[in-house]
Protein backbone atom coordinates (compact mmCIF):
# COMPACT_ATOMS: atom_id res chain seq x y z
CA UNK A 1 0.00 0.00 0.00
CA UNK A 2 1.53 3.32 -1.08
CA UNK A 3 0.87 6.82 0.26
CA UNK A 4 -1.78 7.66 -2.37
CA UNK A 5 -3.75 4.57 -1.34
CA UNK A 6 -3.54 5.68 2.29
CA UNK A 7 -4.97 9.07 1.24
CA UNK A 8 -7.84 7.33 -0.54
CA UNK A 9 -8.72 5.48 2.65
CA UNK A 10 -8.58 8.49 5.00
CA UNK A 11 -10.13 10.81 2.36
CA UNK A 12 -8.30 12.26 -0.63
CA UNK A 13 -10.15 15.57 -0.53
CA UNK A 14 -12.18 15.71 2.65
CA UNK A 15 -12.65 18.42 5.24
CA UNK A 16 -8.97 18.34 6.22
CA UNK A 17 -7.80 18.98 2.64
CA UNK A 18 -10.46 21.62 1.97
CA UNK A 19 -9.39 23.62 5.02
CA UNK A 20 -5.77 23.18 3.94
CA UNK A 21 -6.59 24.63 0.53
CA UNK A 22 -8.18 27.66 2.17
CA UNK A 23 -4.83 28.36 3.84
CA UNK A 24 -2.97 27.67 0.60
CA UNK A 25 -5.22 29.80 -1.59
CA UNK A 26 -5.41 32.96 0.53
CA UNK A 27 -1.74 33.93 -0.05
CA UNK A 28 -2.26 33.47 -3.80
CA UNK A 29 -4.21 36.75 -3.85
CA UNK A 30 -1.26 38.66 -2.40
CA UNK A 31 1.19 36.81 -4.64
CA UNK A 32 -0.74 38.16 -7.63
CA UNK A 33 -0.51 41.64 -6.10
CA UNK A 34 3.27 41.47 -5.86
CA UNK A 35 3.68 39.90 -9.31
CA UNK A 36 1.67 42.58 -11.12
CA UNK A 37 1.82 45.72 -8.98
CA UNK A 38 4.61 47.16 -11.16
CA UNK A 39 1.95 47.74 -13.82
CA UNK A 40 0.81 50.64 -11.63
CA UNK A 41 3.82 51.53 -9.46
CA UNK A 42 6.06 51.61 -12.54
CA UNK A 43 3.60 53.31 -14.90
CA UNK A 44 4.94 56.15 -17.07
CA UNK A 45 2.53 59.13 -17.17
CA UNK A 46 2.69 61.74 -19.96
CA UNK A 47 5.56 64.11 -19.17
CA UNK A 48 7.23 67.26 -20.48
CA UNK A 49 10.51 69.03 -19.92
CA UNK A 50 10.05 71.87 -17.45
CA UNK A 51 12.06 74.19 -19.67
CA UNK A 52 9.58 73.54 -22.48
CA UNK A 53 6.96 75.32 -20.36
CA UNK A 54 8.81 78.20 -18.66
CA UNK A 55 5.64 79.98 -17.67
CA UNK A 56 3.80 76.98 -16.32
CA UNK A 57 3.33 76.73 -12.59
CA UNK A 58 1.96 73.25 -11.97
CA UNK A 59 1.32 70.07 -14.00
CA UNK A 60 -2.41 70.82 -13.81
CA UNK A 61 -1.93 73.95 -15.92
CA UNK A 62 -0.03 72.14 -18.67
CA UNK A 63 -1.54 70.59 -21.76
CA UNK A 64 -0.43 66.96 -22.04
CA UNK A 65 -3.19 66.03 -24.47
CA UNK A 66 -1.05 66.23 -27.60
CA UNK A 67 1.32 63.61 -26.25
CA UNK A 68 0.45 60.11 -27.47
CA UNK A 69 2.35 57.49 -25.45
CA UNK A 70 1.42 54.80 -27.98
CA UNK A 71 3.46 56.57 -30.64
CA UNK A 72 6.52 56.41 -28.40
CA UNK A 73 7.70 59.84 -29.61
CA UNK A 74 10.02 61.28 -26.99
CA UNK A 75 10.71 64.57 -28.80
CA UNK A 76 8.36 66.60 -26.59
CA UNK A 77 9.16 64.62 -23.44
CA UNK A 78 12.92 64.21 -23.55
CA UNK A 79 14.19 67.43 -25.13
CA UNK A 80 13.29 71.08 -25.42
CA UNK A 81 13.50 73.69 -28.19
CA UNK A 82 16.56 75.86 -27.71
CA UNK A 83 14.53 78.94 -28.66
CA UNK A 84 11.75 78.00 -26.15
CA UNK A 85 9.17 78.21 -28.89
CA UNK A 86 5.96 76.22 -28.78
CA UNK A 87 6.05 72.49 -28.49
CA UNK A 88 4.37 72.22 -31.85
CA UNK A 89 7.22 74.07 -33.57
CA UNK A 90 9.68 71.68 -31.93
CA UNK A 91 8.47 68.97 -34.25
CA UNK A 92 9.03 71.16 -37.30
CA UNK A 93 12.77 70.99 -37.40
CA UNK A 94 13.92 73.46 -34.71
CA UNK A 95 17.09 72.56 -32.90
CA UNK A 96 16.55 70.77 -29.61
CA UNK A 97 18.52 70.63 -26.38
CA UNK A 98 18.53 67.99 -23.64
CA UNK A 99 16.03 68.20 -20.81
CA UNK A 100 18.17 69.59 -18.00
CA UNK A 101 15.44 71.23 -15.97
CA UNK A 102 13.68 68.02 -15.01
CA UNK A 103 10.17 66.94 -15.94
CA UNK A 104 6.60 67.70 -15.10
CA UNK A 105 4.23 64.72 -15.08
CA UNK A 106 0.53 64.50 -15.69
CA UNK A 107 -1.32 63.51 -12.52
CA UNK A 108 -4.57 62.73 -14.30
CA UNK A 109 -4.20 58.97 -13.79
CA UNK A 110 -1.52 58.61 -11.09
CA UNK A 111 -0.63 60.79 -8.14
CA UNK A 112 2.86 59.33 -8.16
CA UNK A 113 4.81 56.33 -9.44
CA UNK A 114 8.44 55.28 -9.09
CA UNK A 115 8.90 56.89 -12.52
CA UNK A 116 7.68 60.31 -11.41
CA UNK A 117 9.55 60.16 -8.10
CA UNK A 118 12.93 59.13 -9.51
CA UNK A 119 12.59 60.47 -13.09
CA UNK A 120 12.88 57.09 -14.80
CA UNK A 121 12.22 58.52 -18.25
CA UNK A 122 14.18 59.29 -21.40
CA UNK A 123 17.82 58.24 -20.85
CA UNK A 124 16.85 56.50 -17.58
CA UNK A 125 13.74 54.77 -18.96
CA UNK A 126 15.50 51.42 -19.29
CA UNK A 127 16.03 51.32 -15.50
CA UNK A 128 12.29 50.82 -15.04
CA UNK A 129 12.31 47.72 -17.24
CA UNK A 130 15.48 46.45 -15.61
CA UNK A 131 13.85 46.78 -12.19
CA UNK A 132 11.01 44.49 -13.29
CA UNK A 133 13.51 42.02 -14.75
CA UNK A 134 15.48 41.98 -11.49
CA UNK A 135 12.25 41.17 -9.63
CA UNK A 136 11.65 38.29 -12.06
CA UNK A 137 15.22 37.14 -11.53
CA UNK A 138 14.33 36.96 -7.84
CA UNK A 139 11.68 34.40 -8.74
CA UNK A 140 14.35 32.30 -10.41
CA UNK A 141 16.70 32.53 -7.44
CA UNK A 142 13.85 31.77 -5.02
CA UNK A 143 12.86 28.66 -6.95
CA UNK A 144 16.41 27.31 -6.75
CA UNK A 145 17.14 28.27 -3.15
CA UNK A 146 13.81 27.55 -1.48
CA UNK A 147 13.15 24.43 -3.54
CA UNK A 148 16.20 22.71 -2.10
CA UNK A 149 15.66 24.16 1.39
CA UNK A 150 12.08 22.83 1.42
CA UNK A 151 13.34 19.33 0.73
CA UNK A 152 15.65 19.69 3.73
CA UNK A 153 13.52 21.61 6.26
CA UNK A 154 9.97 20.90 5.10
CA UNK A 155 7.31 22.72 3.06
CA UNK A 156 5.51 24.29 6.04
CA UNK A 157 8.63 25.88 7.54
CA UNK A 158 9.73 27.39 4.22
CA UNK A 159 6.23 28.74 3.51
CA UNK A 160 6.16 30.48 6.91
CA UNK A 161 9.64 31.92 6.41
CA UNK A 162 8.77 33.23 2.96
CA UNK A 163 5.51 34.80 4.10
CA UNK A 164 7.52 36.66 6.76
CA UNK A 165 10.15 37.77 4.23
CA UNK A 166 7.43 38.88 1.84
CA UNK A 167 5.67 41.16 4.30
CA UNK A 168 8.83 42.65 5.86
CA UNK A 169 10.60 43.48 2.62
CA UNK A 170 7.35 44.36 0.83
CA UNK A 171 6.58 46.98 3.47
CA UNK A 172 10.22 48.08 3.35
CA UNK A 173 9.92 48.71 -0.39
CA UNK A 174 7.18 51.26 0.31
CA UNK A 175 9.73 53.37 2.23
CA UNK A 176 12.69 52.91 -0.14
CA UNK A 177 14.80 56.11 -0.33
CA UNK A 178 15.92 55.52 -3.92
CA UNK A 179 15.37 53.31 -6.93
CA UNK A 180 18.29 50.98 -6.21
CA UNK A 181 17.16 50.17 -2.67
CA UNK A 182 13.61 49.71 -3.98
CA UNK A 183 14.83 47.27 -6.65
CA UNK A 184 16.90 45.30 -4.13
CA UNK A 185 13.92 44.97 -1.78
CA UNK A 186 11.67 43.91 -4.67
CA UNK A 187 14.23 41.28 -5.65
CA UNK A 188 14.00 39.76 -2.16
CA UNK A 189 10.20 39.89 -2.34
CA UNK A 190 10.46 38.02 -5.66
CA UNK A 191 12.46 35.22 -4.07
CA UNK A 192 9.84 34.88 -1.32
CA UNK A 193 6.94 34.87 -3.80
CA UNK A 194 8.57 31.98 -5.64
CA UNK A 195 9.12 30.13 -2.35
CA UNK A 196 5.46 30.47 -1.34
CA UNK A 197 4.02 29.57 -4.77
CA UNK A 198 6.20 26.51 -5.13
CA UNK A 199 5.91 25.03 -1.67
CA UNK A 200 2.23 25.84 -1.08
CA UNK A 201 1.46 24.01 -4.31
CA UNK A 202 3.60 21.05 -3.31
CA UNK A 203 2.10 20.93 0.20
CA UNK A 204 -1.42 20.84 -1.23
CA UNK A 205 -0.49 18.23 -3.81
CA UNK A 206 1.13 15.93 -1.24
CA UNK A 207 -2.02 15.96 0.89
CA UNK A 208 -4.50 15.50 -1.99
CA UNK A 209 -5.66 12.24 -3.55
CA UNK A 210 -4.55 11.59 -7.11
CA UNK A 211 -8.04 11.95 -8.58
CA UNK A 212 -8.59 15.41 -7.10
CA UNK A 213 -5.19 16.97 -7.78
CA UNK A 214 -6.01 18.57 -11.12
CA UNK A 215 -9.14 20.26 -9.76
CA UNK A 216 -7.31 21.35 -6.62
CA UNK A 217 -4.58 22.92 -8.73
CA UNK A 218 -7.16 24.85 -10.75
CA UNK A 219 -8.65 26.22 -7.52
CA UNK A 220 -5.33 27.85 -6.58
CA UNK A 221 -5.13 29.32 -10.08
CA UNK A 222 -8.56 30.88 -9.61
CA UNK A 223 -7.41 32.65 -6.46
CA UNK A 224 -4.39 34.02 -8.32
CA UNK A 225 -6.80 35.27 -10.99
CA UNK A 226 -8.99 36.82 -8.31
CA UNK A 227 -5.93 38.69 -7.01
CA UNK A 228 -5.23 39.79 -10.59
CA UNK A 229 -8.71 41.37 -10.78
CA UNK A 230 -8.70 42.75 -7.24
CA UNK A 231 -5.44 44.58 -7.85
CA UNK A 232 -7.17 46.74 -10.47
CA UNK A 233 -9.66 47.94 -7.84
CA UNK A 234 -7.03 48.51 -5.15
CA UNK A 235 -4.80 50.45 -7.55
CA UNK A 236 -7.78 52.50 -8.75
CA UNK A 237 -8.51 53.59 -5.20
CA UNK A 238 -4.85 54.18 -4.25
CA UNK A 239 -3.03 56.28 -6.86
CA UNK A 240 0.15 56.90 -4.87
CA UNK A 241 2.76 54.19 -5.41
CA UNK A 242 4.09 54.13 -1.84
CA UNK A 243 0.65 53.74 -0.30
CA UNK A 244 -0.23 51.11 -2.91
CA UNK A 245 2.93 49.13 -2.13
CA UNK A 246 2.09 49.36 1.57
CA UNK A 247 -1.53 48.33 0.98
CA UNK A 248 -0.57 45.10 -0.83
CA UNK A 249 2.18 44.19 1.66
CA UNK A 250 1.03 45.11 5.18
CA UNK A 251 -1.95 42.68 5.28
CA UNK A 252 0.64 39.89 5.10
CA UNK A 253 1.17 40.34 8.85
CA UNK A 254 -2.20 38.63 9.31
CA UNK A 255 -0.67 35.36 8.10
CA UNK A 256 1.07 35.01 11.45
CA UNK A 257 -1.78 32.70 12.51
CA UNK A 258 -0.49 30.17 9.93
CA UNK A 259 2.00 29.14 12.61
CA UNK A 260 -0.89 27.38 14.37
CA UNK A 261 -3.10 26.23 11.48
CA UNK A 262 -0.83 25.22 8.58
CA UNK A 263 -0.03 21.48 8.75
CA UNK A 264 3.20 19.78 7.76
CA UNK A 265 3.40 17.33 4.88
CA UNK A 266 2.95 13.78 6.14
CA UNK A 267 4.51 12.52 2.93
CA UNK A 268 7.64 14.63 3.53
CA UNK A 269 7.80 13.57 7.18
CA UNK A 270 7.65 9.91 6.19
CA UNK A 271 10.36 10.37 3.55
CA UNK A 272 12.59 12.02 6.16
CA UNK A 273 12.19 9.23 8.74
CA UNK A 274 9.85 11.20 11.03
CA UNK A 275 7.22 8.49 10.94
CA UNK A 276 5.54 9.14 14.28
CA UNK A 277 4.76 12.75 13.36
CA UNK A 278 3.52 11.61 9.95
CA UNK A 279 1.23 9.02 11.47
CA UNK A 280 -0.22 11.51 13.98
CA UNK A 281 -1.06 13.86 11.11
CA UNK A 282 -2.68 11.05 9.14
CA UNK A 283 -4.80 10.16 12.15
CA UNK A 284 -5.83 13.80 12.56
CA UNK A 285 -6.75 14.04 8.88
CA UNK A 286 -8.77 10.82 9.04
CA UNK A 287 -10.65 12.08 12.09
CA UNK A 288 -11.49 15.42 10.44
CA UNK A 289 -12.62 13.62 7.29
CA UNK A 290 -14.91 11.36 9.31
CA UNK A 291 -12.97 8.20 8.52
CA UNK A 292 -12.32 5.42 11.01
CA UNK A 293 -8.81 4.13 11.45
CA UNK A 294 -8.71 0.34 11.29
CA UNK A 295 -6.01 -2.06 12.35
CA UNK A 296 -5.33 -2.81 8.69
CA UNK A 297 -4.71 0.86 8.08
CA UNK A 298 -2.44 1.15 11.10
CA UNK A 299 -0.47 -1.82 9.84
CA UNK A 300 0.20 0.13 6.64
CA UNK A 301 2.45 2.43 8.67
CA UNK A 302 5.04 -0.32 8.59
CA UNK A 303 4.45 -0.80 4.89
CA UNK A 304 4.96 2.91 4.31
CA UNK A 305 8.32 2.73 6.06
CA UNK A 306 9.42 -0.11 3.78
CA UNK A 307 8.08 1.73 0.77
CA UNK A 308 10.23 4.82 1.34
CA UNK A 309 13.28 2.69 2.13
CA UNK A 310 12.78 0.82 -1.15
CA UNK A 311 12.37 4.09 -3.05
CA UNK A 312 15.64 5.38 -1.61
CA UNK A 313 17.43 2.17 -2.63
CA UNK A 314 15.98 2.40 -6.15
CA UNK A 315 17.12 6.01 -6.49
CA UNK A 316 20.62 5.03 -5.43
CA UNK A 317 20.79 2.24 -7.99
CA UNK A 318 19.57 4.32 -10.95
CA UNK A 319 21.10 7.74 -11.26
CA UNK A 320 20.24 9.98 -14.18
CA UNK A 321 21.30 13.54 -14.92
CA UNK A 322 20.11 16.39 -17.11
CA UNK A 323 22.60 15.18 -19.75
CA UNK A 324 20.20 12.30 -20.43
CA UNK A 325 17.66 14.86 -21.68
CA UNK A 326 19.81 15.58 -24.73
CA UNK A 327 21.91 12.42 -25.06
CA UNK A 328 19.67 10.57 -27.52
CA UNK A 329 18.02 11.91 -30.71
CA UNK A 330 14.29 11.71 -29.92
CA UNK A 331 14.75 12.73 -26.32
CA UNK A 332 16.89 15.69 -27.38
CA UNK A 333 14.31 16.88 -29.90
CA UNK A 334 11.43 16.61 -27.46
CA UNK A 335 13.36 18.20 -24.60
CA UNK A 336 14.46 21.24 -26.61
CA UNK A 337 10.93 21.81 -27.91
CA UNK A 338 9.43 21.56 -24.42
CA UNK A 339 12.06 23.95 -23.04
CA UNK A 340 11.19 26.45 -25.76
CA UNK A 341 7.47 26.10 -25.00
CA UNK A 342 8.11 26.86 -21.32
CA UNK A 343 10.18 29.90 -22.28
CA UNK A 344 7.77 31.36 -24.81
CA UNK A 345 4.64 30.84 -22.71
CA UNK A 346 6.01 32.80 -19.78
CA UNK A 347 7.72 35.40 -21.98
CA UNK A 348 4.45 36.30 -23.69
CA UNK A 349 2.27 35.87 -20.58
CA UNK A 350 4.23 38.47 -18.63
CA UNK A 351 5.04 40.47 -21.73
CA UNK A 352 1.30 41.12 -22.06
CA UNK A 353 0.48 41.30 -18.34
CA UNK A 354 3.14 43.86 -17.42
CA UNK A 355 2.63 46.21 -20.35
CA UNK A 356 -1.11 46.73 -20.52
CA UNK A 357 -0.69 50.52 -20.77
CA UNK A 358 0.47 50.08 -24.38
CA UNK A 359 -2.99 49.12 -25.60
CA UNK A 360 -4.43 52.61 -25.20
CA UNK A 361 -7.46 51.88 -23.00
CA UNK A 362 -7.95 52.79 -19.36
CA UNK A 363 -5.21 50.93 -17.49
CA UNK A 364 -7.47 49.89 -14.59
CA UNK A 365 -10.18 48.53 -16.89
CA UNK A 366 -7.60 46.67 -18.98
CA UNK A 367 -6.10 45.11 -15.84
CA UNK A 368 -9.52 43.91 -14.73
CA UNK A 369 -10.32 42.47 -18.17
CA UNK A 370 -6.99 40.65 -18.33
CA UNK A 371 -7.70 39.21 -14.89
CA UNK A 372 -11.17 38.06 -15.87
CA UNK A 373 -9.72 36.27 -18.91
CA UNK A 374 -7.68 34.06 -16.57
CA UNK A 375 -10.79 32.24 -15.31
CA UNK A 376 -12.23 30.83 -18.57
CA UNK A 377 -8.74 30.26 -19.98
CA UNK A 378 -7.83 27.93 -17.11
CA UNK A 379 -11.26 26.31 -16.99
CA UNK A 380 -11.40 25.38 -20.68
CA UNK A 381 -8.25 23.30 -20.36
CA UNK A 382 -10.10 20.92 -18.04
CA UNK A 383 -12.22 19.91 -21.04
CA UNK A 384 -9.63 19.99 -23.83
CA UNK A 385 -6.79 18.19 -22.05
CA UNK A 386 -8.61 14.87 -21.83
CA UNK A 387 -9.13 14.88 -25.59
CA UNK A 388 -5.64 15.84 -26.73
CA UNK A 389 -2.61 17.40 -25.06
CA UNK A 390 -0.89 18.05 -28.37
CA UNK A 391 -3.76 19.68 -30.23
CA UNK A 392 -4.73 21.73 -27.16
CA UNK A 393 -1.19 23.10 -26.83
CA UNK A 394 -0.93 23.80 -30.54
CA UNK A 395 -4.35 25.44 -30.82
CA UNK A 396 -3.99 27.81 -27.87
CA UNK A 397 -0.50 28.87 -28.92
CA UNK A 398 -1.87 29.62 -32.38
CA UNK A 399 -4.76 31.65 -30.97
CA UNK A 400 -2.47 33.61 -28.67
CA UNK A 401 0.21 34.29 -31.27
CA UNK A 402 -2.20 35.23 -34.05
CA UNK A 403 -4.16 37.66 -31.86
CA UNK A 404 -0.95 39.38 -30.69
CA UNK A 405 0.32 39.66 -34.24
CA UNK A 406 -2.94 41.21 -35.46
CA UNK A 407 -2.62 44.09 -32.95
CA UNK A 408 0.22 45.61 -34.98
CA UNK A 409 -2.19 46.30 -37.85
CA UNK A 410 -4.65 48.21 -35.64
CA UNK A 411 -4.24 52.01 -35.56
CA UNK A 412 -3.46 53.49 -32.13
CA UNK A 413 -6.73 55.43 -32.06
CA UNK A 414 -8.71 52.13 -32.19
CA UNK A 415 -7.74 51.20 -28.66
CA UNK A 416 -10.83 49.06 -27.98
CA UNK A 417 -10.13 46.71 -30.90
CA UNK A 418 -6.47 46.58 -29.95
CA UNK A 419 -7.33 45.67 -26.35
CA UNK A 420 -9.81 42.99 -27.46
CA UNK A 421 -7.14 41.35 -29.62
CA UNK A 422 -4.64 41.54 -26.76
CA UNK A 423 -7.26 39.99 -24.48
CA UNK A 424 -7.71 37.09 -26.91
CA UNK A 425 -3.94 36.72 -27.04
CA UNK A 426 -3.82 36.65 -23.23
CA UNK A 427 -6.58 34.01 -23.22
CA UNK A 428 -4.63 31.74 -25.57
CA UNK A 429 -1.33 32.12 -23.76
CA UNK A 430 -2.88 31.59 -20.31
CA UNK A 431 -4.54 28.37 -21.48
CA UNK A 432 -1.32 27.25 -23.16
CA UNK A 433 0.66 27.93 -19.98
CA UNK A 434 -1.77 25.76 -17.99
CA UNK A 435 -1.36 22.92 -20.50
CA UNK A 436 2.44 22.91 -20.59
CA UNK A 437 2.56 21.88 -16.91
CA UNK A 438 0.75 18.66 -17.68
CA UNK A 439 2.04 18.05 -21.18
CA UNK A 440 5.74 18.47 -20.44
CA UNK A 441 5.59 16.16 -17.43
CA UNK A 442 4.06 13.45 -19.61
CA UNK A 443 6.62 13.89 -22.40
CA UNK A 444 9.59 13.23 -20.10
CA UNK A 445 10.15 9.63 -18.94
CA UNK A 446 9.95 8.91 -15.21
CA UNK A 447 13.70 8.47 -14.73
CA UNK A 448 14.45 12.06 -15.82
CA UNK A 449 11.07 13.72 -15.33
CA UNK A 450 12.21 15.82 -12.39
CA UNK A 451 15.29 17.00 -14.29
CA UNK A 452 13.15 17.85 -17.31
CA UNK A 453 10.59 19.81 -15.33
CA UNK A 454 13.36 21.57 -13.41
CA UNK A 455 15.17 22.79 -16.53
CA UNK A 456 11.84 23.65 -18.15
CA UNK A 457 11.05 25.78 -15.14
CA UNK A 458 14.43 27.50 -15.45
CA UNK A 459 13.62 28.32 -19.08
CA UNK A 460 10.27 29.70 -17.96
CA UNK A 461 11.93 31.92 -15.37
CA UNK A 462 14.32 33.15 -18.05
CA UNK A 463 11.31 34.13 -20.14
CA UNK A 464 9.95 36.02 -17.14
CA UNK A 465 13.25 37.89 -16.71
CA UNK A 466 13.32 38.90 -20.38
CA UNK A 467 9.64 39.86 -20.61
CA UNK A 468 10.04 43.41 -19.18
CA UNK A 469 13.19 43.97 -21.25
CA UNK A 470 11.34 42.98 -24.42
CA UNK A 471 9.66 46.39 -24.46
CA UNK A 472 13.01 48.13 -24.90
CA UNK A 473 12.63 46.97 -28.51
CA UNK A 474 10.23 49.90 -28.93
CA UNK A 475 13.35 51.99 -29.54
CA UNK A 476 13.75 50.03 -32.77
CA UNK A 477 10.06 49.98 -33.67
CA UNK A 478 6.90 50.62 -31.61
CA UNK A 479 5.45 47.39 -33.03
CA UNK A 480 8.47 45.20 -32.27
CA UNK A 481 7.29 43.84 -28.86
CA UNK A 482 3.93 42.67 -30.20
CA UNK A 483 5.58 41.18 -33.29
CA UNK A 484 7.73 39.13 -30.91
CA UNK A 485 4.66 38.19 -28.82
CA UNK A 486 3.02 36.98 -32.00
CA UNK A 487 5.79 35.15 -33.82
CA UNK A 488 7.26 33.28 -30.83
CA UNK A 489 4.01 31.43 -29.95
CA UNK A 490 3.36 30.66 -33.64
CA UNK A 491 6.81 29.08 -33.87
CA UNK A 492 5.98 27.16 -30.70
CA UNK A 493 2.74 25.85 -32.20
CA UNK A 494 4.63 24.61 -35.26
CA UNK A 495 7.22 22.86 -33.09
CA UNK A 496 4.43 21.22 -31.06
CA UNK A 497 3.61 19.18 -34.18
CA UNK A 498 6.86 17.32 -33.58
CA UNK A 499 5.87 16.23 -30.06
CA UNK A 500 4.02 12.97 -29.33
CA UNK A 501 0.42 12.77 -28.17
CA UNK A 502 0.28 11.72 -24.51
CA UNK A 503 -3.45 11.85 -23.73
CA UNK A 504 -4.90 8.47 -22.72
CA UNK A 505 -1.51 6.80 -23.07
CA UNK A 506 0.80 5.35 -20.41
CA UNK A 507 3.62 7.56 -19.26
CA UNK A 508 7.11 6.59 -20.46
CA UNK A 509 9.27 5.27 -17.63
CA UNK A 510 12.66 4.98 -19.32
CA UNK A 511 14.57 6.70 -22.10
CA UNK A 512 14.22 3.47 -24.06
CA UNK A 513 10.45 4.00 -24.04
CA UNK A 514 11.03 7.28 -25.89
CA UNK A 515 13.64 6.04 -28.33
CA UNK A 516 11.91 2.71 -28.99
CA UNK A 517 8.49 1.97 -30.44
CA UNK A 518 5.62 4.41 -30.07
CA UNK A 519 3.63 4.39 -26.88
CA UNK A 520 0.81 1.90 -26.75
CA UNK A 521 -2.76 2.77 -25.93
CA UNK A 522 -3.77 2.54 -22.29
CA UNK A 523 -6.84 3.02 -20.22
CA UNK A 524 -7.82 6.57 -19.42
CA UNK A 525 -7.23 6.11 -15.72
CA UNK A 526 -3.47 5.70 -16.10
CA UNK A 527 -2.79 9.37 -16.70
CA UNK A 528 -4.88 10.40 -13.70
CA UNK A 529 -3.01 8.20 -11.26
CA UNK A 530 0.32 9.61 -12.39
CA UNK A 531 -0.95 13.18 -12.54
CA UNK A 532 0.28 13.82 -9.04
CA UNK A 533 3.87 13.32 -10.16
CA UNK A 534 3.90 16.10 -12.76
CA UNK A 535 2.07 18.37 -10.36
CA UNK A 536 4.61 17.69 -7.64
CA UNK A 537 7.55 18.25 -9.93
CA UNK A 538 5.94 21.20 -11.70
CA UNK A 539 5.62 23.12 -8.52
CA UNK A 540 7.56 26.12 -9.80
CA UNK A 541 4.51 27.69 -11.38
CA UNK A 542 4.83 31.09 -13.06
CA UNK A 543 1.39 32.46 -12.39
Amino acid sequence: MNFDEILCIIGGFGKFQKILYVWICLPQIFLAFHMLVSVFTGAVPPHLCRSTWPSAGTPDSMNFSFLNPADDQPKFSCSTPLNHSSAASHGDGHRAGSCKGGWEYSNKTFQSTIVTEWDLVCDSASLNNMGSSIYMFGLLVGAIVFGSLADKYGRRFIILVNLAIQVVFGVGAAFAPNFYVYTALRFIVGTSVSGVIMNAFVLGTEWTGSKERMLAGIITDYFFGFGYILLAGVAYLIRDWRRLQLAISAPGFLFIFYIWVLPKSARWLMANDRKEEAWELLQKAAQMNGKLLTKDLEMSEVQLQHMYKNEEKTEQKKKHSFIDLVRTPKMRKQSLIVFYLWFVNVLVYYGLSLNISDFGMNIYLTQMIFGLVEMPARTITLFTLNRSRKISQLAFLTVGGTACLLTIFIPSDMSVIKTVLAMIGKFGITASLSIIYVYSAEVFPTVIRQNGIGIGSMCARTGGVLAPMMYLLRNISPQAPMVLCGLCPLLGSALTLLLPETANKPLPDTIEDIEGSSLSEADGGAKVVIFGTPLRNASTRMD
